[in-house]
């Protein structure tokens, strides 16, 4: 589904260059989970915001469902089928969470409809559905409300970057159920997610591990996990494996 060839992105931070992704290849397959885990500062939410158009790559090539994107915009790719919920949402003032949905789903959706979206993420609906995507909206209101809008996209490629931030224990749940119904659905769409959760790297069919803007592996979930240092879901408490990590 998903081809990364030879990516690199650089910037210039104080008149030097500064490579953050370097050289990265990579293959993701359709109809799968894959988690993309490493220390912080590393480069995963830069490779996933170059995935999804937000950044142009210095070079190499992307490849989605064997057609090149590397110069695609956000809108284009948007329409091929690829949605990104930011590690940081967005907010919308003067616009409903109806609308809202509305909007991602490309349809008008029924009050019902929209409200089955929130209720996933684990919002109330009825609180929420004629509120407006503003101020009034606490951190991790407005993040579950933008999973419920990647979620009425039924995309081709789903990425989230870090969806647990923000999230208290109980909607981390409702997260983890959300990934698996998007895998088992039958639109045989991908999701990426960027996270170091072990109750998200344990629902993982694949798992890269990335460190300073580089894949340090790439396999299955039993190849790569037992070798990684993990943090649990909000709340809890971390577990040391032998290397890698945060």
């Amino acid at each position: 589904m998903l081809q990364l060839n030879d990516l690199s992105f650089r910037v210039r931070e104080e008149e030097q260059e500064k490579e953050i992704i370097r050289g990265v290849d990579l293959k993701l397959p359709a109809g799968k989970i894959i988690v993309i885990t490493g220390p912080n500062g590393g480069g995963k939410s830069t490779l996933a915001k170059l995935i999804a158009g937000i950044e142009r790559p210095s070079a190499g090539t992307i490849l989605f469902q064997g057609e090149d994107i590397t110069d695609k915009s956000v809108t284009e790719r948007a329409r091929m089928g690829i949605a990104y919920a930011f590690q940081q949402p967005v907010r919308f003032k003067g616009i409903q969470v109806l609308d809202l949905i509305r909007l991602a789903a490309g349809k008008r959706l029924s009050v019902q409809g929209a409200c089955e979206y929130l209720s996933a993420v684990g919002l109330c609906a009825r609180n929420y559905i004629d509120r407006e995507v503003n101020a009034s909206l606490s951190g991790g209101e407005l993040k579950r409300i933008e999973i419920a809008t990647v979620l009425a996209r039924k995309a081709k490629l789903s990425i989230f970057d870090e969806p647990e931030a923000g999230i208290d224990l109980w909607s981390f749940q409702n997260l983890i159920d959300v990934f698996q119904r998007l895998r088992e659905s039958s639109d045989g769409g991908s999701v990426l997610i960027i996270s170091h959760q072990e109750r998200i790297l344990e629902i993982a069919d694949e798992i890269v591990s990335f460190r300073e803007g580089q894949v340090e592996r790439h396999g299955r979930r039993v190849e790569i996990l037992p070798s990684l240092q993990i943090g649990r879901a909000p709340g809890g408490c971390g577990r040391r494996g032998r290397k890698g990590g945060r």
